[in-house]
């Protein structure tokens, strides 16, 4: 059995209004063009809430004052890359989400949420949105 190491990631729901506050990867990095939830990798001595609050800040420049952790599953890309995704109910936050990172930001409709080419390892979460479970 070969050992892959597993990238730790925290992701952030943002809502508002019936909407979702969702991300579209640039060109030029992996993935290009794939929409995700506002988030990233966890550094080392970081917890999960750390680092989403560490990468909502740099990503969207907000403060996250409140959040809770809603889902946590594994993915394993086809590249072999191996995520263990934990995200977040972002509940209350300081500030104004601007596209500080992305090729662009949306505020998106639940009922949309299907039509957009999301990164794999956001699809669970996505499926139980857009049924109503979270």
């Amino acid at each position: 059995m070969s050992s892959v190491e597993t990238l730790e990631v925290a992701a952030g729901l943002i809502f508002q209004g019936g909407r979702l506050l969702v991300c579209q990867r640039r060109e030029e990095g992996s993935f290009p063009f794939k929409w995700e939830l506002p988030g990233g990798k966890v550094e080392g001595g970081e917890g999960c809430l750390d680092a989403l609050q560490r990468e909502l800040k740099e990503e969207l420049g907000i403060e996250v004052q409140s959040a809770k952790e809603v889902f946590q599953h594994n993915h394993l890309y086809q590249d072999g890359t191996a995520v263990r995704l934990t995200f977040f109910r972002v509940d209350r936050y300081r500030g104004e989400p601007a596209n500080l990172a992305f090729h662009q930001i949306l505020w998106a409709e639940i009922q949309e949420l299907g039509k957009l080419d999301f990164l794999a390892g956001d699809l669970p979460l996505i499926d139980q949105v857009i049924h109503g479970e979270l």
